[in-house]
């Protein structure tokens, strides 16, 4: 096992969300974990699919196999199936969630997708791309659960603002529940920073019957039953963003497509649930 590989242990909890290694008709796949360890150093390293090293098989082979995965919504379906795996065991806090957003400096590389007829402008806002203060660059929305674990993450250009993705971020997420039932959505409370402090957002939350943990702004009027206990844990999401920057692949945009990027972020917060 080299570095960054999946542990026994990890393993153990991957395999049986993963699709047969052996189908009924056709030639057998390569098996999942030797793929799925060349994904991980790709996503570790940043380095580009053709300098994949030999040990993990032909890099046409691993890189075939995740655009295949995101094609048939299978990383997505193994997210949700950690995520419901540790609802089921009680590790999931929906009292209090966390959302928060960054900036991904894009790769020069990253620009170029086909623009399918669309203007320049609309293929870039369809690409999740623009320029902000740090230039070519996407934004990360994230909401993380009680305990800093990410829940989901949207995807838009660097120079939007952050409720912008407010609305996404707490309509996608749904953690199945233990013993069937409509899968749980939404927390009891969601903790921002002032970036979300807006009637607007404000009125969203109120809305799906979620409590607002948000500062006012200096030129807005205070909030009387402000939690600033519960505030001061919104570094959990802080810390989460700096755990998905470890991956290189993550930390910097270089893929084309808006979807294999997130799909990018997708396999990062699986290996967290990990």
């Amino acid at each position: 096992m080299g570095r960054g590989d999946l542990t026994d242990a990890q393993w153990r909890h991957l395999e049986p969300h993963l699709p047969p290694e052996k189908p009924w008709t056709g030639h057998p796949n390569a098996p999942h974990r030797r793929i799925i360890n060349g994904i991980l150093w790709i996503l570790r390293t940043g380095a580009p699919w053709r300098d994949l090293p030999e040990r993990f098989g032909p890099a046409g082979t691993v890189s075939s196999r995740f655009y295949r995965w995101r094609g048939l919504g299978v990383w997505g379906r193994i997210l949700a199936a950690l995520q419901g795996g540790a609802e089921e065991r009680g590790e999931v806090d929906w009292d209090l969630h966390f959302v928060d957003a960054t900036v991904i400096r894009a790769h020069q590389h990253a620009a170029g997708a086909r623009r399918d007829g669309a203007a320049g402008s609309e293929a870039q806002t369809r690409e999740a791309l623009g320029r902000s203060q740090g230039g070519f660059s996407t934004k990360l929305h994230l909401r993380a659960e009680g305990n800093g674990r990410p829940i989901t993450a949207v995807l838009t250009g660097g120079e939007r603002h952050e409720q912008i993705a407010l609305e996404a971020l707490l309509d996608q997420g749904a953690v199945r529940r233990s013993g069937g039932g409509r899968p749980r959505l939404r927390p009891r409370r969601v903790a921002g920073d002032k970036g979300y402090s807006s009637p607007t957002a404000r009125g969203r939350l109120r809305r799906r019957h979620i409590g607002a943990v948000i500062p006012s702004k200096s030129n807005q009027r205070r909030q009387p039953n402000f939690d600033r206990a519960a505030y001061r844990r919104r570094n959990l999401v802080e810390r989460l963003i700096n755990r998905l920057k470890q991956f290189r692949r993550i930390a910097t945009r270089y893929e084309k497509r808006a979807v294999n990027y997130l799909t990018m972020v997708h396999i990062g917060m699986l290996l967290l649930w990990l």
